[in-house]
């Protein structure tokens, strides 16, 4: 299978108000780095896989209703763990993965914490 990965960032505000998760618990801000993977069967009749170019316009427009804001009104009652954080984009790189690319199966998306701790969703389409 082939695969183009982009890049990008977000910077968030929240907070993960259950007792399991300590000091997080309180409002506190996370930078987040982004990875997109696509993954295709089969190149295009242009040798291409995915659109460089075009994913990496779509995973900024797939941030940019999270980035620097609050995600406890961005998406209110939600519990926005880094899990659900990558789901949560996969989910819209998904809508527009028609836009990215016809021959697009899979995508993954890879949230890094920081450099020692990272968690992603990755699913067929």
């Amino acid at each position: 299978m082939f695969a183009i990965e982009v890049r990008d960032h977000i910077m968030i505000a929240h907070s993960l108000p259950r007792p399991v998760f300590g000091p997080a618990q309180g409002m506190h801000g996370a930078t987040f780095v982004v990875d997109a993977a696509f993954f295709a069967r089969e190149l295009d009749e242009d040798g291409l896989a995915i659109d460089i170019g075009l994913a990496t316009t779509e995973l900024k427009e797939a941030l940019a209703p999270l980035n620097y804001k609050n995600l406890d009104e961005v998406l209110p009652g939600k519990i926005t763990t880094t899990e659900f954080l990558a789901k949560h984009i996969f989910d819209q790189l998904a809508a527009r993965a028609e836009r990215i690319g016809p021959n697009i199966a899979r995508i993954r998306v890879t949230l890094h914490e920081s450099h020692a701790a990272r968690g992603w969703y990755e699913a067929d389409l």
